[in-house]
């Protein structure tokens, strides 16, 4: 499986940010805002709206002087088991705040191995998950979450993944033709969300955005009710802006 050529833009804001984080790791007393671009090459308005973020997630923070600091957040991360296991803590804990802020149950999904896997998600009984009739890895062609992973694949990639895995009509609305699909696919914006209107099922809409890193295939994504229809696009575009914090926490 051969990832597409173009990163998106939520990954180039994690390629700055861990610029900026190394940067301040190398400066144990603290670093300013003019240094830091002086260094990191970012400019000074893009970098202002950077440090904010860092900071909201706990990855910096700025002491009395105004110099940053490496926060809390990366300093409990730890390494080996101790990290991995506060990552996934720290990731649960964002995708709940995500959860209430979109009003919505979301998701981490990654294309590991050939498959689909959820690996972590955030419901509640105000927003619950998707009722997940038809497993998520045999429905690729008619979830968000599938359609949104295998836009970042290439078209050898996306090919494999529909031969061993066909394309069955779930509801009325379901894509069942493989070119039609291969078509939708290609012409996906990589910074639109994907969505997904009562394809997988009946009484139930979605979207996805792309975490794409490296070798990597992931997506974060979000459901509701079609009764919630109406507020699909607003929450699939928090989802968008969220999506870079939530994968420089994958990255680290």
């Amino acid at each position: 499986m051969v990832l597409k050529p173009e990163p998106t833009a939520p990954f180039h804001s994690v390629q700055y940010a861990l610029r900026v984080l190394e940067t301040v790791s190398k400066h144990g007393s603290g670093v300013t805002e003019t240094q830091l671009s002086r260094e990191t090459g970012l400019p000074a308005g893009h970098l202002t709206s950077l440090l904010l973020t860092l900071r909201r997630e706990g990855y910096v923070e700025q002491v009395t002087d105004g110099a940053y600091v490496i926060g809390a957040s990366l300093l409990l991360l730890g390494s080996g088991a101790a990290r991995r296991q506060a990552l996934e803590s720290r990731l649960q804990q964002t995708l709940a705040q995500l959860r209430d802020s979109v009003g919505a149950a979301v998701y981490i999904s990654r294309y590991i191995d050939g498959e689909i896997r959820v690996t972590q998600y955030a419901d509640s009984p105000l927003t619950p998950a998707v009722n997940e009739w038809v497993d998520f890895r045999s429905a690729a062609h008619a979830s968000a979450i599938g359609k949104c992973l295998l836009t970042q694949l290439d078209r050898n990639g996306r090919r494999d993944h529909i031969a061993r895995h066909k394309t069955p009509r779930l509801t009325s609305r379901t894509i069942t033709s493989e070119k039609v699909l291969l078509s939708k696919l290609d012409s996906q914006p990589a910074t639109v969300p994907v969505l997904d209107l009562q394809e997988y099922a009946v009484g139930t809409v979605c979207a996805a955005v792309p975490l794409t890193a490296g070798s990597s295939a992931g997506c974060l994504a979000l459901s509701m009710p079609v009764k919630d229809a109406h507020r699909l696009r607003a929450a699939a575009e928090t989802l968008n802006r969220r999506a870079a914090p939530m994968l420089l926490s994958l990255a680290l």
